[in-house]
């Protein structure tokens, strides 16, 4: 399974909301060569992580197929993010779009050697990844520590960054 984050809190040019800026970014992956998109999470918005005075984020995961390896996947959804004008300067920026490589396939991956740490190493600790990502594959057992989804759910802090699915998104 390959696991894809999806959040924006500002509308790409061309776009009414980040709402729909999310479901353009879910269209285009469909789109691209290699990328086959197989679920997509309903919708949800979230307080920004860390707190900060920019707007809510609108977040789903999706989950994809693909004969790409990591980096060139990874690659691929840094070109995606540019095509909607994401220009990354600052972390945790407000965005038109950012796309996160979550899970590919189990696999476990420092970094060292170049290309995307795997799994993502703050998912675990995202209301905002693991909600949208417990609607699409609710068995999901996170590759290092084992915990299902629903069990890094409960482990959330209950005074966490609030979360909230956006009605019919």
């Amino acid at each position: 399974m390959i696991v894809i984050a999806i959040g924006a809190n500002l509308p790409a040019d061309g776009f009414a909301t980040p709402l729909d800026t999310c479901r353009a970014a879910v269209d285009r992956l469909a789109g691209e060569p290699d990328i086959s998109v197989t679920a997509i999470s309903r919708w949800y918005e979230s307080e920004p992580v860390p707190p900060s005075g920019q707007p809510w984020y609108v977040n789903g995961v999706a989950l994809v197929r693909t004969s790409l390896d990591p980096v060139a996947l990874l690659e691929r959804l840094h070109a995606v993010e540019a095509a909607f004008g994401r220009v990354r300067q600052v972390r945790n920026e407000a965005r038109p779009l950012d796309l996160d490589l979550i899970d590919y396939r189990g696999m476990v991956r420092d970094g060292e050697e170049g290309g995307p740490v795997l799994p993502h190493p703050r998912a675990r600790e995202r209301a905002f990844v693991l909600l949208p990502l417990a609607d699409v594959a609710p068995g999901w057992r996170h590759p290092v520590g084992g915990e299902g989804v629903g069990e890094l759910i409960a482990a959330l802090p209950a005074d966490g960054p609030a979360i909230r699915p956006i009605p019919d998104g």
